[in-house]
């Protein structure tokens, strides 16, 4: 495997199992969409994420990851971020080169891809209040629940010192 290679899940355990971040993974067929998620609220509890990549106009890329039900408003947000103007949504070809990852997959846990810090990592403040965060493990067929301050343990771990904003409308 080269060094570029994306990251697979198993290795993303091994980095938080060796950051002593305790986490626990929940199988299931993928998911696409939010709505297409919901049916695993009973067995997963915690803060569920909705992930927004996106770039500014001068080409800086953050990724948004907020309460999987909550509004941004893409005409404002580069104000909460410090973007220069207004964003848009970032190609799946940049997705795949800096967060390791595809459509449908995008989680925060991309971060331990983007080893030349390309992107900035914006967590919404409302989802950081949840005691547990739940994301993808770098594919849609399953979700990993960690503690938010873990989160946060694990973005700096891999060089990224996340922003924690009210990004939500």
């Amino acid at each position: 495997m080269s060094e570029n290679a994306p990251k697979t899940r198993e290795q993303l355990f091994a980095f938080l199992d060796g950051l002593g971040i305790a986490h626990k993974t929940v199988d299931h067929a993928p998911v696409f969409t939010v709505a297409e998620s919901v049916a695993l609220r009973d067995e997963i509890p915690g803060g569920h994420t909705k992930n927004l990549f996106v770039k500014d106009k001068k080409d800086r890329y953050f990724l948004l990851t907020v309460e999987e039900h909550a509004a941004v408003d893409l005409k404002q947000v580069h104000n909460a971020i410090g973007g220069s103007g207004r964003v848009s949504f970032g190609r799946p070809e940049k997705l795949m080169e800096y967060l390791g990852v595809a459509p449908g997959s995008v989680t925060a846990f991309g971060a331990i891809n983007d080893t030349a810090e390309n992107v900035t990592f914006v967590l919404d403040a409302e989802l950081m209040a949840h005691e547990i965060v739940n994301c993808h493990p770098l594919s849609n067929d399953a979700t990993t629940s960690i503690a938010s301050s873990d989160l946060i343990r694990f973005m700096e771990a891999t060089g990224h010192k996340p922003l924690v904003l009210k990004v939500t409308s």
